[in-house]
């Protein structure tokens, strides 16, 4: 797919998730978004970016961790998610829209930047993660989380259900950084160090099959081909998606197993000043 037109899909879908992400998918990410604040071990007084944003989970947590004398900055590609981050954001905290791939920010200017979840949809996860580590100051630190093996998200399915439905792929490069080393591997190209990583094995939880297709298909990463499709398509990729989770039944609910990657990292160097106390 051509990347122009990804990033755009993207931008679009994402806007029309964003009124629906946070009461469908808050608690689900929860987890994952824990694991990754842990493995920033955030101090006081230190300056974080926030990739990928969303509505501010992340961000709002880490502003906690850092303190007064601290501050976040969340940047996402989705103007509407950008808005639903603003209207909590505290006084050390500010949202912008911003491509990833392409950081208006000025070098080494962060100790810290975090990616929840985000790094899967971009066309080019690699200028992504340049662009990250140019604004890290020497000894800076990367925390990034992904989705992790296909086989082991029960919900994989949802991108080929879709995608008979459409032209084009709607997320073709969903899981390829979630294989094995790959996303490690990618920033130690990167010119990064220090690479850690580990797998979280959780489940998604719905209470029913109503609650699981709304978050497939309309608080998330096909928001957009969902609102295209006529009313006989969405009868058919609902009941097609709701077959691949049978495996997952749990009396009324489901239990879907999922698995999330987080790798932190580290640029070269000393840090120039340390954070304040």
């Amino acid at each position: 797919m051509d990347a122009r037109l990804q990033t755009r899909i993207q931008r679009y879908g994402w806007d029309l998730a964003a009124d629906d992400y946070e009461p469908l998918w808050g608690a689900q990410l929860s987890g994952v978004q824990r694991g990754l604040l842990d493995a920033a071990a955030l101090v006081p007084g230190e300056g974080v970016l926030d990739v990928a944003s969303g509505t501010g989970r992340v961000a709002l947590q880490a502003a906690e961790a850092v303190g007064a004398l601290g501050s976040v900055l969340g940047i996402d590609l989705s103007a509407r998610m950008v808005d639903a981050a603003q209207r909590r954001a505290q006084p050390n905290t500010c949202f912008a829209r911003m491509d990833a791939q392409q950081l208006a920010l000025p070098d080494a200017q962060f100790d810290v930047v975090l990616c929840s979840l985000g790094l899967m949809y971009l066309p080019d996860p690699g200028q992504a993660l340049r662009e990250m580590r140019r604004v890290l100051r020497p000894g800076g630190r990367l925390v990034l989380s992904v989705w992790g093996e296909r086989a082991r998200c029960g919900w994989a399915a949802l991108f080929e259900i879709v995608d008979a439905e459409v032209a084009s792929e709607v997320c073709p490069l969903f899981f390829g950084l979630g294989r094995e080393d790959a996303l490690a591997r990618l920033c130690s190209e990167t010119g990064l160090r220090q690479i850690r990583q580990q797998r979280l094995a959780t489940a998604l939880m719905y209470a029913d099959g109503d609650e699981a297709c709304r978050a497939a298909f309309v608080g998330g990463p096909v928001a957009l081909a969902w609102s295209r499709f006529t009313e006989e398509a969405r009868n058919r990729v609902r009941a097609r998606y709701l077959d691949g989770l049978a495996a997952w039944r749990d009396g009324a609910g489901y239990r879907v197993p999922a698995e999330f990657v987080i790798v932190t990292a580290v640029v070269p160097g000393e840090p120039s000043v340390a954070p304040a106390a």
